[in-house]
């Protein structure tokens, strides 16, 4: 029998010691598959239930039969292929961008263009809740960043009118709809910002692209200034039920930039074929659906409205995500179990993700619940041990 390496024992001793921690801290992360007593999945993106739709599958099925299993090389070698080309431009015309540029996720889209564009001499204003992936763009970049207090535009422009003449350029960073808090800024005002005082603008659209905007476009779109930001993120992995990411843009330069500089699009196996066409389907089924999104908006008031009559505190709002605050960690944790054992899948969300403090259970809607599933939940919610 061949006997395996042995990591050395310090490193075993590091690993366990800081893993130790964790756990006794309630931060450990694992794995969570399928329960095998599964009633409701509220946890996953999957917004408008397509990533099993029959159109959506039908055109991942053509674009494997027509190209293959893998884009097999960088984009930049062979990987970008007709069916790549064709989803950027859809991408573009449905958010009003005149350049598309496909990443592999969500977290390289926002890595890269946080690393590529600002440099040193710049400054980066970020919501102080943005994702990891903005925050760790914004760690590589060389350029000075500070964090304003969430959603906080007054501050934000207070932090600019200080900061304006010190520094070649200002980038801000904001999200649309906050993947763990469901909310977002007010994008007029952020837009009248940005008239005002010449920054470079970068929406991260992921979790309202499809869920919001009179065609899917996302918040931009609903809050009547399509294509409004210099630079927009989305992602195609959550409501469009495909995975991979996209970057637009109305400069051609800002494209040309991420081609030549950003590792995570040169040196990596392109988005896989039946992806794109998966996307492509979700595109299709968007515009079948696109009279149903303001059912799907109506859906998640109600759900805040029901939870509010069971005493839980949430903001009045639309998007598909809802966080039901906690606070602690065990308690978190306790809830979600129980909830699991009704076969009821919900997230629990703890530091570092979210601020000590404020862990909470994330529920994720889609436009299939019906009234039958509301039910389900405040069984599982009210059940007593």
């Amino acid at each position: 029998m061949t006997n395996h390496p042995q990591l050395p024992l310090p490193l075993v001793e590091r690993l366990n010691h800081d893993l130790g921690l964790r756990r006794d801290a309630l931060l450990f992360r694992s794995r969570n598959g399928m329960a095998k007593k599964m009633v409701l999945d509220l946890r996953n993106n999957d917004y408008l239930s397509l990533a099993k739709d029959p159109i959506v599958l039908a055109k991942a099925n053509w674009a494997l039969e027509e190209y293959g299993a893998s884009a097999s090389a960088s984009p930049l070698i062979s990987g970008y292929l007709p069916i790549h080309e064709e989803l950027e431009g859809r991408l573009a015309n449905l958010l009003g961008y005149p350049h598309a540029l496909l990443m592999t996720s969500g977290y390289a889209a926002n890595c890269s263009i946080l690393r590529c564009l600002p440099g040193s001499g710049d400054l980066i204003l970020a919501d102080r809740l943005a994702h990891h992936s903005i925050l760790s763009g914004m760690q590589s970049s060389g350029a000075k960043f500070h964090r304003f207090p969430h959603n906080d535009l007054e501050r934000l422009e207070s932090d600019i009118v200080q900061k304006k003449g010190h520094f070649r350029n200002i980038y801000v960073v904001t999200e649309s709809v906050f993947s763990m808090d469901g909310d977002g800024p007010n994008l007029v005002e952020m837009a009248n910002l940005r008239d005002k005082y010449g920054f470079v603008w970068i929406l991260d659209e992921a979790h309202a692209v499809g869920w919001h905007g009179d065609q899917g476009a996302g918040m931009l779109e609903e809050s009547g200034i399509k294509a409004a930001a210099d630079i927009v993120i989305g992602t195609l992995g959550k409501a469009l039920g495909s995975q991979g990411a996209f970057i637009l843009s109305h400069h051609e330069a800002v494209m040309d930039q991420l081609i030549n500089h950003a590792g995570e699009y040169i040196y990596s196996t392109f988005m896989s074929p039946v992806l794109a066409g998966a996307a492509l389907g979700a595109l299709d089924r968007l515009k079948e659906l696109a009279g149903e999104r303001s059912q799907w908006h109506q859906l998640s008031r109600q759900w805040r409205k029901r939870l509010g009559a069971l005493g839980v505190q949430v903001l009045n709002d639309n998007s598909p995500i809802i966080p039901i605050l906690l606070g602690d960690e065990k308690k978190t944790l306790e809830k979600a179990g129980k909830l699991a054992e009704q076969g009821i899948l919900v997230s629990s969300i703890r530091p570092p993700t979210v601020p000590n403090g404020t862990a909470r259970l994330r529920l994720s809607l889609n436009r299939n619940l019906t009234d039958v599933d509301w039910d389900k939940f405040v069984f599982a919610w009210e059940k007593k041990d």
